[in-house]
């Protein structure tokens, strides 16, 4: 099997005139201060008061003072995938998909653009969990998405103006373990289901839950082959745009990543006994960062561009900043892309959540508070 990536990592497209994404990397060339220290123009070094400086914003309700944060206000968020300008991202219990566009930080937030809406059931950890853009989504903008329904989980698909057209049904629904994730591969969809809270079916070749699946043909009425099974809890799947695909997923005694070859082998290059929720992921050549819901951080895992090992305990950043963290995607400029969840059964939310980040990668691997 040819898993030459190519989603949202990997494409270099046009949304109106430019849709940017690439490769993350995770190391100094990309890095800049997590949080910018504001400044003040030499010519005028005692500003007014009212006048906010460089790199602040102003205050009020849904304006959260933190420059890498977007978009605020959010219901509980879904997969995050980066466009144009900005990124989409998914309200997993509404259904709403919208744009967020990073602006000045001394300018107000502006409210995120709604660009679809989809019928789900949000329920429990269903609704929408993930989406994912076409190859030729420059042409055509459309737009794939995992969703639950009153009946089971599925994928759809989703164009301009247009409703949306079932691709992939019968995925099957439980009270828990919903939560899927999709990913382009060259041409082929990449489909992560979890188990429905059913951990037998994830080993039963009858059944479509605990699976990575593959689609060649991405169109209604689609089918899919089975690319590896034994899936938990599914958390996402992500490329790195030349020949690796991650897989984060849950199970009842630890946290996995998982890496899938080009020959359609599946080997765990790290495990968290701790369970500390993986969640969303981002690729980059030299690495992955993987969201953590329960351990409210983003772990940076690097890995060796040869052999694709990793040996050495991942990183944590921005432990504790954001609270609780799901969808994640790399930029085209370096940065990642975040959500969080702290609008999720049982969370803590705080007055701007939920919120849509876009962070730098930290210096090094390392922290940066």
């Amino acid at each position: 099997m040819n898993l030459v990536a190519a989603g949202r990592v990997a494409l270099s497209l046009v949304l109106g005139s430019v849709l940017l994404a690439g490769c993350a990397r995770f190391d100094d060339s990309a890095s800049s201060p997590f949080t910018p220290e504001p400044t003040v123009n030499p010519a005028d070094p005692k500003p007014p008061k009212q006048t906010p400086t460089p790199g602040a914003r102003p205050t009020g309700p849904c304006i959260d003072p933190d420059p890498n944060v977007v978009t605020t206000c959010l219901d509980s968020t879904g997969g995050v995938v980066a466009v144009g300008d900005g990124a989409l991202v998914a309200e997993r219990r509404t259904g709403i998909i919208f744009k967020a566009v990073p602006v000045d930080p001394s300018a107000p937030q502006p409210p995120p653009i709604e660009v679809a809406r989809v019928d789900v059931d949000g329920s429990g950890d269903g609704g929408i969990t993930d989406i994912a853009l076409s190859p030729t989504y420059h042409e055509d903008g459309l737009i794939y998405a995992y969703i639950t329904t009153p009946s089971d989980n599925r994928v759809v698909r989703i164009a301009d103006g247009g409703s949306p057209k079932d691709i992939l049904t019968g995925i099957p629904k439980g009270a828990t373990g919903n939560h899927g994730a999709l990913e382009f591969s060259g041409d082929q969809l990449l489909v992560l289901t979890g188990d429905a809270g059913n951990p037998g079916a994830a080993s039963s070749p009858s059944s479509l839950a605990g699976k990575v699946l593959r689609i060649d043909a991405p169109a209604p009425g689609a089918t899919s082959q089975v690319v590896t099974s034994g899936i938990g809890t599914a958390g996402d799947i992500c490329s790195d745009g030349k020949d690796t695909v991650w897989i984060t997923d849950r199970t009842a005694t630890e946290d996995r990543l998982q890496r899938l070859a080009p020959d359609g082998s599946v080997t765990t290059a790290w495990t968290w006994p701790d369970r500390p929720g993986v969640a969303g992921c981002a690729a980059g050549i030299d690495g992955v960062a993987v969201a953590l819901s329960d351990g409210k951080a983003l772990a940076i895992v690097t890995a060796d561009q040869d052999t694709h090992a990793v040996t050495t305990a991942p990183t944590l950043f921005a432990q504790d900043k954001y609270g609780r963290l799901g969808g994640a995607a790399s930029g085209g400029d370096g940065t990642i892309w975040v959500a969080t969840v702290n609008k999720d059964e049982g969370s803590e939310p705080g007055p701007f959540d939920d919120r849509v980040l876009q962070i730098p990668p930290p210096k090094g691997g390392g922290g940066v508070d």
